[in-house]
């Protein structure tokens, strides 16, 4: 991946096979904050705006509960494009 490619960021769940795992033309992403996924932006195309004001439990292996773990990330009060790390659940 070139440098431009990684200023774009990765997309979470993206194919690490994926010759472009960067955000797509169309798409509407918020990028992760801390924790297992920081820098990684989620697509969240279509969410409505309650789904976006309670954020994601994101599944994860490289969180505190390994494989079948989920990371808990939720927008930022003062910018809510950015959702902020909240912890680990099972």
């Amino acid at each position: 991946m070139d440098d431009e490619a990684l200023m774009r960021g990765r997309v979470y769940g993206a194919d690490h096979d994926d010759p472009d795992p960067g955000p797509r033309p169309g798409r509407v992403y918020r990028e992760l904050v801390a924790g297992p996924l920081d820098g990684l932006l989620l697509d969240v195309t279509g969410w409505s705006a309650d789904r976006l004001a309670a954020g994601a439990a994101l599944a994860t292996e490289i969180g505190a509960y390994g494989g079948g773990g989920h990371a808990l990330y939720g927008p930022r009060p003062a910018d809510p494009r950015r959702w902020d790390w909240q912890g680990d659940a099972p």
